[in-house]
C-alpha cells in the first residue's frame, strides 16, 4: 500500500489517502482523484507519495481522508458545472443575507462535491446568530449547510489572487497554517516599517516576513552586539552598525575613524577591567572610594568611640 498527501476544498486542507500499488500506478503530483472526507465526497489533488514518518511532520493534518477513485469525464464535467455554478450560489445566498438584514460579510460559498453539503465562508465583528438564516439558506440549496466564520487572513486566502512581488500569494498557493508575524522580524531584517510596504493583501504583516527570521536570528546570535568593543586587524574599537546578511560589522576606533570588518576578523574577548589608576599612585579604586566615602555604620562607629574617650 501507497500513502500520498492530497489537498481539498476551499481552504486548502491537507490529507493522507491510501491505496495499493495498482491503484498508485500513474499518480503523481497534480492527478485529480475523488477522496472521502469528514465533510464527504470532495475532489482533491496529489501533491506527493509520503510516509508515515513524513505525515508525523505535517502541520494541521486534517481528520482521516480515504482514497475513492480517480477522476473521470462524468467527474469533470460535474467539477465543471458546480465551479460555473459558484457565482449564482454566491447572489443566492448573499440575497437571503440583506432581506434578513444579518450583519456579517459573505466571503465565498462552498459546495462540497458530492453535495452532502454548502459550506458558507463569512466575516464578522463578533457573534453572529444565524441558526434562521442556516434554516433559510439550507430550503434554498435543499442540502446541509454549515456556517464557517474566517478572520481577514482567511479571507484573503480565499479570494486573493497575486501579491505585491508579482507571484501568486503564499497563503493561496502552498501555505498550509498562517504564520505569526511580528514588527520585531521586519526591524531585524532591516525592512521599511512603513505599514503600507510590509503588509500584505489582508491588511496585515505579510506571511513572508516570517520565512528568513530564523536565519537572521541565528546570524544576529553569532554577530556582536551594538556598542560591544572588539578587536580588530586596525585596533580596538565600537561596533556601531551591523550588516546581519553580509556578516560584517562597522567599527568606530578608540583613536578615531570607521572601518568594516567581517564578523570573522573580530576579536570579541573582552578588555579586562582596569582595577588600578596610576593617579592614585596604583591604590586600588574600590579602596580609594571606600576611604573618600565611608559608610554610615563606619561613621557611626568613629562617633561612638570619640563619645566613649
Amino acid at each position: 500500500m501507497k500513502k500520498f498527501v492530497v489537498r481539498y476544498g476551499a481552504m486548502r486542507n491537507l490529507g493522507v489517502v491510501e491505496c495499493d500499488d495498482e491503484t498508485a500506478r500513474g499518480f503523481f503530483h497534480g492527478v485529480k482523484a475523488i477522496v472521502r472526507t469528514a465533510r464527504g465526497l470532495e475532489a482533491a489533488t496529489i501533491l506527493c507519495e509520503t510516509d508515515d514518518e513524513k505525515i508525523a511532520q505535517i502541520p494541521n493534518l486534517t481528520s482521516p481522508t480515504t482514497f475513492a477513485r480517480r477522476v473521470d469525464e462524468s467527474d469533470e464535467y460535474e467539477l465543471r458545472k458546480i465551479k460555473a455554478g459558484e457565482k449564482d450560489d454566491f447572489e443566492r445566498c448573499l440575497k437571503i443575507i440583506r432581506r434578513m438584514k444579518i450583519e456579517m460579510t459573505l466571503v465565498r460559498v462552498e459546495r462540497i462535491f458530492g453535495g452532502e453539503r454548502v459550506v458558507v465562508y463569512y466575516v464578522a465583528d463578533g457573534r453572529v446568530d444565524f441558526r434562521e438564516l442556516v434554516r433559510a439558506l439550507a430550503a434554498e440549496f435543499q442540502t446541509r449547510v454549515e456556517m464557517k466564520q474566517i478572520g481577514v487572513r482567511d479571507e484573503t486566502k480565499l479570494l486573493a489572487d497575486v501579491g505585491d512581488c508579482g507571484r501568486e500569494v503564499c497563503c493561496n498557493t502552498y501555505l498550509v497554517a498562517m504564520p505569526p508575524v511580528s514588527m520585531k522580524m521586519a526591524k531585524l531584517q532591516k525592512a521599511t516599517l512603513d505599514p503600507t510596504k510590509v503588509s500584505g493583501r489582508c491588511g496585515r504583516l505579510k506571511c513572508c516576513l516570517r520565512y528568513e527570521y530564523d536565519f537572521y536570528n541565528e546570524l544576529q546570535n553569532a554577530s556582536p552586539a551594538i556598542g560591544e568593543t572588539v578587536g580588530t586587524p586596525g585596533g580596538r574599537g565600537k561596533v556601531v552598525a551591523l550588516e546581519l546578511f553580509a556578516q560584517r560589522v562597522v567599527v568606530e576606533f578608540e583613536e578615531g575613524g570607521r572601518q568594516s570588518f567581517a564578523v570573522d576578523e573580530l576579536d570579541r574577548r573582552r578588555r579586562p577591567r582596569r582595577c588600578c589608576d596610576s593617579e592614585n599612585n596604583g591604590e586600588p579604586n574600590e579602596r580609594r572610594s571606600k576611604r573618600r566615602f565611608p559608610s554610615r555604620n563606619e561613621e557611626n562607629n568613629a562617633q561612638s568611640s570619640d563619645a566613649a574617650d
